[in-house]
């Protein structure tokens, strides 16, 4: 094979960096050397997204940012985006493969050397294959490096939900699992590698189901795994039930934190979105989760300028959340994608587009709250003692002292100074007890350790 040093770069979700790490693996086990972009790889993997029209324009710009700094490379682009509109990106100058969501996975793609003279991009048949067909979730393992703190375990793939805005199912597919026992054989590896968490990814990750096996069966399973913490990822409100709560609630290792999408306040917008709940189910699921999750940190998503919401939509939506006990929030405008429900609503002028100065005004307005929230949360436990996981360190001007800092279970970030003398560097992957005293920079916490 004539090429062999790969590099990557990924846009988009944890499911796409898990994967990323997958493939990444896959081609290092077959002879093709790791290394970075700017290094000059001879293979470029651009993982991309499609959520909203901002990241597929994301994914083109850093494409052709990569082939303009890297003439000598070949680039590969894989993922959602690659397989909604993979003629769009294979007539970018400079693509030389595009793959969708199951062929990412076949790393004899990667392999490919064009004939002396065809500088066209490829695009095999099979590339980019219809999702209509069932096939299973990928279960591609990843071989963890050493001594990490953190690594993704993707447990689902695709989701069969059909939110009117939504183009997952035609970029992942329908709801599919990957098998209890390739799960439980991957944390295992997570664990033997030295990992102290393991977050779990997917699309619709508490739709998990393994024969007889579900969600909350699955997390006990993976409690048996010798591993500090699991972290969930995100929960579609309609899934976070009694089970999975006393689950969550009854854990030792099983992180108080997860998402909760909430995507619209209104009742009369998430009727429209097809969503599969209103906001009393999610109040009462939000709170039932908040009263028995010992410290639970729960994010929500919101999407605001979703066509049709008028401003009485809007305003309903922010007082319904600004009295909401959640930890944070992610806020977006709605893209409308083509290929969805929407995009025929819209087109066909049955609903109008939210106008862009107004949509703007509203996003301001959300993320000023979510800022407001997110402070009101971290302050809670200012006075208190959190168990935090230590990543990362900086060292002061003077080189005296290094503010090393984590997450706690809630997902707080927490920073603690360190005296050099301590070699702080021990500290990357280790649990500590921290006593909360205030804030640092911005919106982290400051503490100090105890021992």
């Amino acid at each position: 094979m004539k090429h062999k040093s790969v590099a990557a770069v990924t846009l988009g979700c944890k499911v796409n960096y898990a994967e990323t790490s997958a493939i990444l693996d896959s081609l290092v086990s077959q002879g093709w050397r790791l290394t970075r972009i700017e290094d000059g790889a001879d293979l470029i993997i651009v993982h991309t997204c499609a959520v909203t029209g901002q990241a597929e324009q994301k994914a083109r710009q850093q494409i052709r940012k990569i082939i303009r700094k890297n003439p000598g490379s070949r680039v590969a682009v894989i993922g959602c985006y690659a397989q909604l509109d993979p003629a769009r990106l294979a007539g970018i100058d400079g693509v030389s493969i595009v793959l969708g969501t199951t062929d990412k996975f076949d790393c004899s793609h990667y392999s490919y050397d064009p004939e002396p003279g065809d500088a066209s991009p490829l695009v095999k048949a099979s590339s980019v294959r219809d999702l209509s067909v069932a096939f299973p979730a990928n279960s591609l393992l990843c071989q963890p490096e050493q001594g990490r703190t953190r690594a993704f375990l993707k447990i689902q793939d695709g989701c069969s939900y059909g939110c009117a805005y939504c183009t997952i199912p035609l970029a992942r597919g329908r709801s599919r699992s990957v098998p209890l026992e390739i799960v439980l054989d991957s944390a295992t590896k997570i664990a033997n590698a030295g990992y102290r968490e393991i977050v779990l990814t997917g699309i619709n990750i508490a739709d998990y189901r393994d024969g007889e096996i579900g969600f909350a069966a699955l997390l006990k399973r993976l409690e048996e795994v010798n591993i500090s913490r699991i972290r969930i990822g995100s929960v579609e409100p309609d899934l976070l039930d009694d089970e999975l709560v006393e689950t969550v609630a009854t854990s030792e290792k099983i992180m108080p934190h997860f998402h909760l999408p909430l995507q619209s306040g209104s009742d009369r917008v998430l009727r429209a979105m097809g969503r599969h709940y209103d906001t009393k189910i999610y109040r009462e699921r939000l709170l039932k989760a908040v009263s028995s999750i010992s410290g639970c940190g729960i994010g929500a998503d919101v999407m605001i300028g979703y066509p049709g919401e008028s401003e009485c939509d809007f305003e309903e939506m922010y007082r319904f959340i600004e009295e909401l006990p959640v930890a944070y929030l992610h806020v977006f405008t709605c893209s409308v994608r083509p290929g969805t429900q929407l995009y025929r609503q819209v087109n066909d002028r049955q609903v109008m587009r939210v106008h862009p100065d107004e949509a703007a005004s509203r996003y301001s307005r959300l993320v000023d709250l979510g800022e407001r929230i997110e402070r009101r949360f971290a302050a809670s436990f200012i006075g208190s003692r959190l168990r935090v996981l230590f990543e990362d360190g900086s060292q002061d001007d003077g080189g005296q002292t290094v503010l090393r800092s984590g997450y706690s279970g809630n997902y707080l970030r927490v920073g603690v100074d360190v005296a050099a003398a301590m070699n702080p560097e021990e500290m990357r992957g280790r649990e500590y007890d921290v006593f909360i005293d205030g804030f640092g920079d911005g919106l982290q916490l400051h503490g100090r350790l105890l021992f």
